[in-house]
């Protein structure tokens, strides 16, 4: 009887949300699944939702969002929408879309 309670609390809501749009599992939507899901885990554990949309299988969706090449990291929030297309092996480059910072051992790219 105790158990019912639980049912009123609403999830937290993710800081992060992103949709990768990807092709099958052709070797460079396989590399950015693993990719993203790495730098999801290892920068934003528990602070985000990761959609992973086949475009193969929900071509509507990849019409919505006019995608231009694949695959494809759509950040929906925070802040601006940011796109990112490629297998996204750069993770500085992905982090800086993402509005992350590297940790200071690693060297900067700012100029």
């Amino acid at each position: 009887m105790e158990a019912e309670g639980s049912l009123d609390r609403e999830p937290k809501e993710a800081e992060y949300v992103l949709h990768l749009y990807i092709t099958g599992a052709t070797p460079n939507s396989t590399r950015a699944v693993r990719n993203i899901k790495e730098i999801c885990e290892l920068y934003l554990q528990g602070r985000y939702e990761l959609i992973i949309i086949d475009i193969y299988q929900q071509p509507e969706l990849a019409q919505q969002e006019q995608l231009i090449g694949i695959p494809t990291l759509v950040k929906k929030r925070p802040g601006l929408i940011r796109r990112l297309v490629g297998d996204l092996s750069n993770r500085a480059r992905v982090l800086a879309a993402l509005g992350l910072t590297l940790p200071s051992d690693s060297t900067s790219n700012d100029g």
